[in-house]
């Protein structure tokens, strides 16, 4: 087990891309890490195909100092967790501090609302380009990639891929 030891939380808010938060969260969980799926509250929550998902602790409680890495799956939560500074702050100081950040399909627009995306490469779902472009990143269409501390997926597609390189940069961090 790869992450034994290694804390990771989790992003999700109201209509979360499911397959983008259980798969990852199943893959970091099965490497030993600990994992943390936080919300803006502690209410659960109805991913984008239906499934319920039950935040174990709020992001305002979270400590980029404590974390090992943060996951931001896609679907329409991404949106909604970029307008709370609580959600854009701990993805910027998680990225200052160099820690190992998964961002997939439309994860980039919190990426985008923290700061952290201009001058890298990145990607995500086709949707989103015109504004990780317009936000000073260069668009990448890979199915996944590491960009320094930061890990890249497109879509739901690509979560095999994903999975494999932001297992491999926790490993390594």
């Amino acid at each position: 087990m790869r992450l034994q030891g290694k804390e990771i939380a989790i992003l999700v808010a109201e209509g979360v891309e499911d397959l983008e938060y259980y798969v990852p969260m199943m893959r970091l969980q099965e490497e030993g890490a600990q994992v943390h799926t936080a919300g803006l509250d502690l209410k659960p929550v109805r991913g984008k195909n239906g499934l319920v998902i039950q935040p174990d602790c709020t992001i305002e409680s979270l400590d980029a100092g404590k974390l090992d890495g943060i996951v931001l799956p896609g679907g329409w939560a991404p949106d909604k967790l970029r307008r709370y500074p609580v959600a854009t702050d701990l993805v910027r100081k998680m990225d200052q501090a160099r820690k190992p950040l998964g961002v997939i399909c439309h994860g980039g627009l919190l990426a985008i609302s923290a700061g952290i995306v201009k001058g890298h490469r990145a990607t995500g779902s086709l949707g989103i380009k015109d504004d990780l472009i317009n936000a000073g990143a260069t668009w990448v269409d890979e199915t996944a990639f590491r960009e320094g501390n930061q890990v890249w997926g497109r879509v739901v597609a690509d979560i095999p891929a994903f999975c494999r390189e932001l297992v491999a940069l926790i490993a390594e961090s």
